[in-house]
């Protein structure tokens, strides 16, 4: 667990099903996880001594709902999830959807993205000057390769040069619109400080892929 900003956690867990790292996060400011797996090294018991307890899990995208089931369980916290991702919990996962441009807990606003899904959505902190993303720009997670920034592999993009049209599109819009510097990663580390510069240039250069399998 590392505290990249005051009163932000990231921390990095193997994920079960695509056997890499994937990043979530913890913000003391209204009790929120983003994209949560629970880290092995502390498990449950490291929120418990947060100033407050986890009171809701806000979804960067359907896809990461991860171990939100143990930690509703364990701690009654909600699940917020883009309205149009909501198809995908079937087995009565209590998941509350939310529309872009909605205010969320822990000073969070949806911004919509699309482009990979329709439900791929940036979370935004005003107060933290901070953009979480879900998988619309992700570092390349090979040995000595983390730095890379890019696009997700073409083989899982439907339409790979519409796609990436359209994530282009949305990022400029997030650059034009928001304020942040701050830019946090569901696959990758945080960029701290220079995230917004970072994202410019990746914008600017049109766009390049992270990595292959």
């Amino acid at each position: 667990m590392q505290e990249v900003l005051p009163g932000i956690f990231h921390w990095s867990t193997p994920h079960p099903k695509i056997k890499i790292e994937v990043s979530s996060y913890w913000l003391d400011n209204g009790g929120v996880l983003i994209d949560p797996l629970i880290p092995r090294n502390v498990e449950l018991r490291w929120f418990e001594g947060r100033p407050s307890p986890p009171k809701a899990i806000a979804l960067s995208s359907r896809h990461h709902y991860r171990d939100s089931s143990r930690l509703v369980e364990h701690f009654g916290c909600r699940v917020l999830c883009n309205r149009a991702g909501l198809h995908e919990f079937t087995h009565g996962e209590p998941v509350t959807g939310f529309d872009p441009g909605e205010p969320l807990p822990g000073d969070l606003t949806a911004f919509e993205i699309g482009g990979l899904c329709p439900d791929e959505t940036a979370l935004h902190s005003a107060l933290a000057r901070t953009l979480w993303l879900a998988d619309a720009l992700v570092r390349n997670p090979a040995e000595g390769r983390s730095d890379v920034l890019g696009f997700v592999p073409d083989t899982l993009m439907d339409d790979p040069p519409e796609t990436k049209r359209q994530l282009l599109e949305a990022l400029t819009r997030a650059l034009d619109e928001l304020d942040f510097e701050n830019v946090m990663l569901a696959h990758g580390g945080p960029l701290i400080g220079d995230g917004r510069r970072q994202l410019q240039e990746f914008v600017d250069g049109g766009g390049r892929t992270a990595f292959e399998y």
